[in-house]
């Protein structure tokens, strides 16, 4: 691999690494929000499964979010073996630099899969935390 190369999977590997890093940073945001929004809808309008309806919005929406991140974690992966290859003098062109949305559309499918995407996000428990709590709370609070 060439010297080129190697520089030009640095530059897409430290812009998807920033991009991955603001994922994260933002599906906290979406928590945080879930919590305020779930504790203001219970405790002060007592809207009780009228919050489950919301908190499960935010949830899925906290899912989808960990799902771009997914995509890019998918293409950071594939850098850095391609990088490690690189400098282990085992060369390998399979990975080509500058093509992270050419691999995203390809590792798109169907909508059903893609729901199954979501889904396997939204089961993580670093995404189910604390969207499972809120809910539970809020099935508590609207039926008693």
């Amino acid at each position: 691999m060439q010297n080129d190369s190697i520089q030009l999977y640095q530059q897409e590997w430290t812009t998807l690494q920033n991009q991955f890093d603001s994922y994260e940073k933002f599906s906290l945001v979406i928590k945080l929000l879930n919590i305020s929004l779930s504790s203001l809808l219970l405790f002060y309008w007592q809207a009780g499964l009228w919050t489950v309806l919301v908190t499960g919005m935010l949830w899925l929406q906290d899912a989808i979010w960990k799902t771009f991140q997914d995509r890019i974690n998918q293409r950071l992966l594939l850098i850095e073996e391609a990088l490690k290859q690189a400098l282990t003098n085992n060369e390998s062109e399979e990975v080509l630099p500058l093509q992270f949305n050419q691999s995203w559309s390809l590792s798109r499918s169907s909508v059903t899969s893609l729901f199954n995407e979501y889904l396997t996000q939204a089961l993580k428990p670093t995404v189910a935390y604390p969207h499972v709590a809120l809910i539970a709370l809020s099935l508590l609070f609207g039926i008693f």
